[in-house]
């Protein structure tokens, strides 16, 4: 059979990212930009900046990629892009570009949700993935459950209620002044701290489906902290470690919870907060405890990155599922 290469462009949020993968499961090459250094001055990604770098950056991105994998335009046998879910200004760069890129070359243009590649993650670097499986896609913007069947078969059973996980990371770690990107600062502060001194909820455990909710945890937290400045007890760390572990313990026991009563043997952890090395660790311990087989991504796999797109498009290429040059973006949509 011959090779499939297909060149993926990833602009969802405040990563410019292109990368170029083989048949759907080798990396030729696997370029990002970040913006992080840009946004940290403002606590957070400010849209219409981001969509500005988009821009700048598109272009040179997309020829390192090329230039990474030593081919050509015309060695590429399709085009994947993020369509959903995403910022819609930045999601419209990668989008436009994309599909002049296609237009041009008179190769056909595949639509990727943002999220079912982090899912596809997964798939680049481990085989042999069993099926049925639960996956726990965590990231800034969704918290998600997700029924596997299949690789390209998705039954959502639970999703957050209010924040994201990745989104009160972001949002704790700004109000203790810890900085941006959220996640890595809570994570780094937990260390200097220990989880346990002070006590937070672990909100919706109780509960028997598997939904989430994390504004009372964020809020609560902002409440214990705003407590404790008061008596000259600050040490963030402390809050860090224990907002972290509710944080996690939550997570973690809502998928097996998921794990057990959909009887799989495969668990998969998904997206940005998969980074997180506490829920790594923790989901391992639990995966391992109850006999199910535990997948993630490596570290440089579970952020924005455009591998993960042009992966995920392979399968659509085999299928022959192209996308319209008038496919628009959609900002807030968990397709399935």
């Amino acid at each position: 059979m011959q090779d499939i290469l297909i060149l993926g462009v990833e602009t969802s949020c405040d990563e410019t990212a292109a990368a170029i993968v083989r048949n759907g499961r080798e990396i030729i090459s696997n370029v990002i930009n970040s913006q992080i250094a840009i946004h940290q001055q403002f606590g957070g990604v400010v849209p219409e900046v981001a969509s500005r770098k988009h821009i700048e950056n598109i272009a040179p991105v997309v020829n390192s990629a090329f230039r990474e994998a030593g081919l050509t335009y015309r060695d590429i046998d399709a085009v994947a892009v993020t369509t959903m879910p995403g910022l819609v200004g930045a999601l419209l760069v990668g989008l436009s570009f994309a599909k002049a890129f296609a237009y041009g070359l008179n190769l056909p243009l595949i639509a990727v949700n943002h999220l079912h590649g982090h899912i596809y993650a997964n798939f680049l670097e481990h085989d042999n993935i069993i099926f049925p499986a639960v996956c726990l896609v965590v990231s800034g913007g969704h918290t998600s459950l997700l029924y596997m069947k299949s690789i390209s078969d998705y039954a959502l059973i639970g999703s957050t209620k209010d924040d994201a996980a990745g989104e009160a990371f972001d949002k704790v770690a700004r109000f203790l002044g810890l900085g941006y990107p959220g996640g890595p600062a809570i994570e780094r502060a937990a260390l200097q701290g220990l989880a346990g001194r002070y006590h937070l909820p672990r909100v919706f455990l109780d509960r028997k489906d598997y939904e989430f909710s994390f504004s009372g945890l964020k809020t609560a937290t902002m409440n214990l902290w705003r407590k404790i400045e008061k008596n000259g007890d600050c040490n963030p760390g402390d809050i860090a470690a224990e907002f972290q572990a509710a944080l996690v313990e939550v997570l973690v026991e809502k998928t097996i919870q998921a794990a057990h009563a959909y009887e799989v043997e495969t668990i998969m952890i998904a997206g940005g907060v998969a980074a997180n090395q506490a829920l790594r660790e923790n989901m391992a311990k639990s995966a391992n405890k109850k006999h199910f087989k535990l997948y993630y991504p490596s570290l440089g796999l579970c952020t924005d990155n455009a591998a993960m797109i042009a992966g995920k498009a392979y399968h659509d290429y085999i299928n022959g599922t192209f996308a319209a040059l008038n496919t628009n973006a959609q900002p807030s949509q968990f397709s399935l």
